[in-house]
């Protein structure tokens, strides 16, 4: 069969800060090749939707899967199935990818009987059962683990069994050279691990993956790293070195293979405290950036969103990363209750730390705790702003009043870092990255004002909706609390489904708390 893989279209931040290699596409289209199919991508979000259905008209695909991974991109992927099943009405269409999972049943509607399934979990194995079902018979699609079509949903999805197996379909991405995250320009992406064990009530990377954690073999992501051209590595791991022995595995093999790139990572602070020797090998290896969760300046915002890290320890880790004079990225989730003085305090602390501060807005997600107990507070249901950008929660402040306060909160930590005395580092990368011919960056600089200001804030609630989330009926009073688990994706295997020695699961019991409704383990 020809099947096509497509990534939808750039959400608002990916303008400006970064824009990533889809690595969750590229491997399940090498699954896919595998399996002996003919193989196309296109990334959207480098690509245009002229170019998307100039391929279709050209390849005459038999198959297309479209990833979805945010739930902003959802009326796209709607209505480009809706376009492409007009123009090949015999084309089996498929949905999968993260946020797919949790509103499978949504997207079969929304289709209209333009999608024709939705495939829920890890996309490699499942893929491959699919394909063999839509080739040799179709009535077996229902039995497809995690295929969920009008007629109803198939088994539970099941894990890949070993992560090495299926390697990313790099050489079928054009344009490779557009990708960056800040000033790594361009840069790649490559996975070291799988899951989280942490179960943050903000977060649906647990709750996808069951609560396992599961690690690459180091000699095959040394293998992978080595045939990757850009200099900058981007490390998708949501919470990169838990596992200490493993951090060290792959950087001394890395280091044996001369191998050299400048890398960015995902981690959490007691992490980065626990496993210091780690991260200092990897600052000799090229570590340049750490993106730290934080999350909030107070124990009240820490023990809302589940993180049982005491602020002291958050400081310390701070401190830590800037001893090994790493690049550290802070995230700050903004509450719509945050009125004018709240806004100043966060403004005051974040000038008063090096660091580059970012601020999301507290969004319930399908798939989160968070979206258990908000989505009945919804004040708009348009998929299109759930991208952390968007307050999609009733604010305190009038909805104009706080996008002022938080763009001017974030213009305020941007213009900290384009001060006198660090422009011209700022200025020495940039010049480094034309040389090479790379604008991402630059243009992402030039596009702040035009992507962020609070007309276009505004504008973006104003526009007529025509797919709506949809929630689940209000319990009634004396209805039991939803249990967590109800929101598994992947079934919950306990300590067997996490790689990790027993000091580290010590570790992370004693640095979360116990899920809503008894979950555990």
């Amino acid at each position: 069969m020809r099947l096509l893989f497509v990534h939808p279209g750039p959400l608002l931040y990916t303008n400006v800060f970064l824009r990533l290699e889809p690595l969750g596409l590229e491997l399940v289209a090498e699954a896919a090749r595998r399996a002996g199919h003919s193989i196309g991508i296109i990334d959207l979000q480098v690509e245009s939707h002229a170019d998307y259905h100039r391929t279709i008209a050209e390849w005459q695909p038999n198959f297309i899967a479209f990833s979805c991974n945010y739930l902003a991109n959802v009326p796209e992927i709607v209505d480009l199935a809706k376009a492409t099943k007009l123009a090949l009405p015999r084309c089996f269409i498929c949905v999968g990818g993260h946020s797919a999972s949790f509103i499978a049943n949504a997207i079969i509607e929304h289709g209209e009987g333009a999608i024709d399934c939705v495939l829920k979990g890890e996309g490699e194995p499942g893929i491959v059962k699919l394909l063999e079902a839509v080739v040799g018979d179709p009535s077996a699609i229902a039995k497809v683990p995690g295929a969920v079509t009008a007629a109803g949903e198939g088994p539970r999805p099941g894990f890949v069994e070993h992560l090495e197996e299926v390697r990313p379909a790099r050489d079928l991405l054009r344009n490779r050279r557009k990708y960056f995250i800040g000033v790594l320009d361009p840069c790649a992406s490559i996975e070291f691990s799988r899951g989280c064990p942490w179960d943050c009530s903000f977060c649906s990377a647990w709750t996808f993956y069951g609560r396992s954690y599961r690690l690459l073999n180091p000699d095959c992501v040394v293998e992978d790293l080595a045939s990757i051209a850009e200099p900058g590595i981007f490390i998708v791991d949501d919470v990169a070195f838990i596992q200490e022995r493993h951090g060290f595995q792959i950087g001394e093999a890395i280091a044996r293979k001369g191998i050299r790139k400048r890398f960015y990572l995902e981690t959490r602070g007691d992490v980065l405290l626990r496993n210091k020797e780690v991260f200092k090998l990897w600052k000799k290896l090229g570590l340049a950036q750490i993106f730290l969760g934080i999350e909030a300046i107070d124990e009240d915002g820490l023990r809302k969103f589940r993180k049982r890290i005491p602020l002291g320890r958050n400081f310390e880790a701070l401190e830590f990363a800037r001893s090994l004079e790493i690049g550290v990225a802070i995230n700050i989730i903004a509450e719509p209750d945050w009125d004018e003085e709240r806004f100043r305090v966060v403004r005051d602390w974040c000038l008063d730390v090096p660091e580059v501060v970012n601020l999301s807005i507290n969004t319930p997600y399908p798939g989160t705790e968070t979206w258990l107990t908000g989505q009945h507070r919804l004040n708009t249901r348009d998929y299109r702003l759930f991208d952390i950008q968007h307050a999609v929660l009733p604010t305190k402040l009038p909805i104009a009043a706080f996008y002022r306060e938080l763009l001017h909160t974030q213009r305020v930590l941007y213009r900290k870092h384009m001060t006198w005395w660090t422009v011209p580092t700022l200025a020495r990368e940039l010049a480094g990255n034309l040389v090479r011919g790379q604008t991402n960056f630059v243009r992402g600089i030039m596009n702040y004002n035009k992507v962020y200001n609070v007309e276009k804030m505004l504008a973006d609630h104003a526009r007529p909706v025509r797919y709506e989330l949809p929630v689940s009926p209000r319990p009634q009073t004396n209805a039991p609390t939803a249990r967590a688990a109800q929101l598994y994706i992947h079934a919950h295997r306990g300590r067997r489904g996490r790689s990790i020695d027993d000091d580290t699961e010590r570790f992370v019991d004693a640095t979360r708390m116990g899920v809503s409704g008894g979950v555990s383990g």
